[in-house]
């Protein structure tokens, strides 16, 4: 050999250490919300942390603390791409990334555009929650009225009742009296 060179095949033309990420990216389908990348910064992640986990638990089963953290992380740089992510999350929860993934990323996507950091759909469902208390103690406030204006009619009608019995009792005294 002449010259110091080497003879056979160098790691960018040996297939056994091609970019594996690479391949799947273009190999696997994913969701259309997967094509827009998140800015967390404009996510309030503490929000959507319950979430996550709340939800990774239902997939699966079972409470996984080390996949949940292993979420979070993923999560955790200013930008991240859904696609690497649901790559990642792939050998975990196998089945249920897809699912998973689209229920994330629509929701991060809806935190990022809007102006507080939090999904919409949270904010409908807060608001909801607020709306159905609302109703509740005003159905509740109302039945105490009715209850109270109940009591206070039934109130009436015995301090009627006595007032006409004593008067007839009075009469009959009276009557009692002249004769």
């Amino acid at each position: 050999m002449s010259g110091g060179f080497f003879r056979g095949t160098s790691t960018d033309q040996d297939t056994r250490f091609s970019n594996k990420q690479a391949k799947l990216l273009k190999s696997q389908k994913f969701p259309a919300e997967l094509d827009q990348l998140v800015d967390t910064t404009k996510v309030k992640m503490d929000v959507i942390k319950p979430w996550i986990a709340t939800r990774a638990t239902e997939l699966l089963g079972f409470e996984d603390e080390v996949l949940i953290n292993f979420i979070y992380g993923l999560l955790d740089s200013k930008e991240v791409n859904g696609k690497e992510v649901q790559i990642q999350l792939t050998g975990f929860m196998e089945k249920s990334t897809v699912k998973f993934m689209k229920e994330l990323w629509t929701l991060l996507l809806s935190a990022q555009t809007n102006a507080s950091g939090v999904p919409q759909q949270f904010l409908d469902a807060k608001e909801e929650e607020i709306r159905k208390k609302k109703a509740e103690t005003d159905f509740l406030a109302n039945e105490i009225q009715k209850k109270r204006e109940k009591e206070n009619k039934e109130m009436e009608e015995q301090r009627s009742r006595n007032m006409l019995a004593s008067a007839i009792i009075w009469v009959h005294v009276l009557y009692l009296e002249l004769l």
